[in-house]
């Protein structure tokens, strides 16, 4: 009895990273393959759809499986694509915004089936994203005047993100397999 409760754990361990590995790679590569630079400021900002990614996949699986895949997919981004100084706010940030959309969208056992509950968890969640960037950006530069031309590229993604991924949600929780 004791072995099979052992593979059971082993099973849903090796379960949780495979996942896991997965949702990074997804969070990565919508990052990666769509963006465009936004000419706003001296050091740009992006616009991407890793953030819908990063929302679907913390409605889908829960605030730990977003927290790891925002802040390794997006990190990981930052570090192959010349961003490199920008990989541990965004580790932060990104972690942070996973663990936050994924908290409010399973809380009280909903497990990411409330639409309206979904779209409150990535609202909640763009501040103390937007926040980290903010701080870090400050610290990076030392000027906390210049990190406000950056809100707006944040709003916009953030947004673009929010408008994707709550009904690619709702479609993918039709699906047995996401219920």
């Amino acid at each position: 009895m004791q072995k099979t409760a052992s593979y059971s754990t082993n099973k849903t361990r090796t379960f949780e990273l495979i996942l896991s590995a997965m949702c990074i790679a997804l969070v990565f590569v919508a990052t990666l393959m769509l963006n465009i630079k936004l000419p706003i400021t001296a050091n740009g900002g992006l616009v991407h759809l890793g953030t819908a990614m990063l929302f679907i996949v913390s409605i889908l699986f829960g605030p730990k499986t977003g927290a790891i895949a925002g802040a390794f997919g997006m990190g990981l981004f930052d570090l192959v694509s010349g961003w490199t100084m920008w990989a541990p706010i965004t580790f932060v940030s990104r972690g942070l915004q996973g663990y936050i959309a994924g908290k409010i969208a399973w809380s009280n056992g909903r497990k990411g089936n409330s639409i309206g509950i979904n779209l409150l968890a990535t609202i909640v969640s763009m501040p103390p994203m937007m926040a980290v960037y903010y701080i870090g950006e400050g610290i990076l530069y030392g000027n906390w005047i210049a990190p406000v031309a950056s809100i707006p590229g944040d709003l916009v993604q953030n947004m673009l993100g929010l408008i994707i991924s709550i009904p690619v949600c709702a479609f993918l929780k039709k699906i047995p397999a996401f219920k």
